[in-house]
C-alpha cells in the first residue's frame, strides 16, 4: 500500500513539474493578445467563422480591459486560494493520521501532494 502511495505522489509531482515547465513564466496582456491573434489566424485557415467572431470579440475585450496589474492581482488571488486548499488538505491528513486508518492516510497524502504541486506551479508563475 505504501509503495502505491509513493508511486502516485511521484507521478503527480513529475506531471506538475513538467506542466510548470511547459507554461509561460508570466502572462501579460500583450502575450494574451498574441495568443488570441494566433488562434484567430488558425480559425480563419480552417474556415471557422463563428470561432473567429468569438476570438475577435475576446481580442477587443482584452484591448479594452486588460492590464498587467489586474493579471498580477488575479494571480496573487489564485495563489492565496491554493494555499488555503493546501492547508485544508494538511488538516485532513493530520486528522486521518490521528485516527490511524491507513487507507484514509494514503488518500489524504495523495490529495495533499496534488494540491502542493498545483501551488508550486502557481508560485513558478504559470497562469
Amino acid at each position: 500500500m505504501r509503495t502505491s502511495v509513493t508511486l502516485i505522489a511521484l507521478a503527480v509531482s513529475a506531471f506538475a513539474s513538467h506542466a510548470a515547465l511547459a507554461q509561460p513564466v508570466r502572462a501579460t496582456c500583450e502575450s494574451k493578445r498574441a495568443d488570441i491573434s494566433r488562434d484567430i489566424e488558425h480559425a480563419k485557415a480552417k474556415g471557422q467563422v463563428s470561432r473567429v467572431q468569438g476570438l475577435e470579440k475576446a481580442l477587443r475585450e482584452n484591448q479594452a480591459h486588460c492590464s498587467d496589474a489586474k493579471l498580477e492581482r488575479e494571480h496573487a488571488a489564485r495563489i492565496a486560494e491554493q494555499e488555503k486548499k493546501v492547508e485544508r488538505r494538511q488538516r485532513d491528513l493530520d486528522d486521518a493520521r490521528e485516527k490511524g486508518k491507513a487507507s484514509k492516510i494514503a488518500d489524504r497524502e495523495a490529495k495533499l501532494t496534488k494540491e502542493k504541486a498545483e501551488l508550486e506551479k502557481l508560485h513558478k508563475g504559470a497562469l
